[in-house]
This record gives C-alpha cells, structure tokens and sequence, in this order.
C-alpha cells in the first residue's frame, strides 16, 4: 500500500511545493553556471530507473568541457569549477531532480539512479536495487554517499528495497538534511568525485 500508492502520492506533492520553494534558488545557480559553463547550466545523461528503465536525469553541470591537447576531457578535478565545487559541497546539483521526481521517474528517496553502463557488472542481488524508483537520496547516501565502498552501497540500496516504509523514509530525509549542512560524504578520500564501478571484485 505504502510503496505503490501513498510514496508516489506523497512523493509529486512534496517535490512540487519544493520545486516551487526553491524556484528563486533555481534560477540564480542555473544563471551562474551559464555564465561557468558556457551558456550550459544543465547536465542530462541516461540512467535506469526502476525496472531498469531507461530515463534521462537532470543535474546542475558542475563541471565545464575543457580538453587536453589530444581532444579528451581532463579529469573531474580539474574540470569543476568554483561555482560547481560549491553547488556540488552544499548539495544545490539535486534540485533539478524534483522535475524527474514530478514526471515519476524518481521518488524522493530510494537507491540513487547509477550509469546504465553498470548494469551488466550488477549480480542479482545487487540488481534489486531496480525493484524500487531511484531517489535523489537513499539509505546508502546517509550511510557514508561516497566514502563507502560500491559493495556497501548496494548493500546498503538492496536493504532499503526490503524495508522500505514511511517511517524510514522520514528518518532518510532528516538524516540527509543532517548530512547537506554538515557537507559529508561528498567526494571519496582523494577523489573530486565518486570512483567508477568496474565489478563485483571491488
């Protein structure tokens, strides 16, 4: 009852009145990183949703296209900006999501939606994660985000599926307002953003 009826119904009325809430914020970040990014404040990229359903995700392009000499793209690192370092530290990137949370490709909260190109690398029980709509935050995100090992994280993802509830769902999103004002977790140790998944031997 819970997960097929009331979490949609509270999930569009929630991220309306938030979208709406933070509509003047919207419009500052997305001028800003026009203005950083070369008239391109917005960064769409396929991912799978629930059923391994393929829909395009909606962020705030925090890192600009600059190339080295032979065409290829420099590293995360060097490529995000002042503006985007900041819009990433406090969280700002997942605005945009509320739109994909309005059109019913994501919920609030749930696994967060990864590159379609993992797929192939998930074992089944790592593939569950796809029983439920993705979320702009999830139990793995208040749990470490980007410090914690993949392993963990899909440990973390498939247990959500087993237990997902109002209650939980409540105590996920004051974890993670705790965890945005707190900035934790961002980044793994050394890296500007979080390392490629390459398998199930990590």
């Amino acid at each position: 009852m819970y997960r097929s009826f009331i979490k949609p119904l509270i999930d569009i009325t929630l991220s309306s009145t938030a979208f709406v809430v933070a509509l003047p914020i919207f419009i500052v970040v997305t001028i800003c990183l026009a203005i950083a990014n070369h008239g391109k404040p917005f960064f769409l990229q396929a991912r799978p949703g629930k059923n391994s359903r393929i829909f395009k995700v909606i962020k705030f392009k925090t890192m600009n296209d600059l190339k080295d000499a032979n065409g290829n793209l420099l590293p995360d690192g060097k490529r995000l900006t002042v503006i985007g370092k900041f819009v990433r530290k406090t969280s700002l990137d997942e605005i945009p999501q509320l739109l994909n949370v309005i059109k019913g490709d994501m919920s609030l909260v749930g696994p967060r939606p990864l590159l379609v190109e993992y797929l192939p690398l998930y074992n089944e029980e790592q593939s569950r994660r796809h029983e439920v709509r993705p979320g702009i935050t999830g139990w793995a995100q208040v749990n470490g985000r980007n410090t914690i090992s993949w392993s963990r994280k899909f440990e973390y993802d498939v247990w959500y599926v087993n237990n997902c509830s109002l209650l939980l769902d409540l105590k996920i999103v004051l974890l993670t307002i705790i965890k945005v004002f707190k900035s934790e977790g961002i980044s793994q140790e050394g890296q500007a953003t979080v390392q490629y998944f390459t398998g199930n031997h990590e």
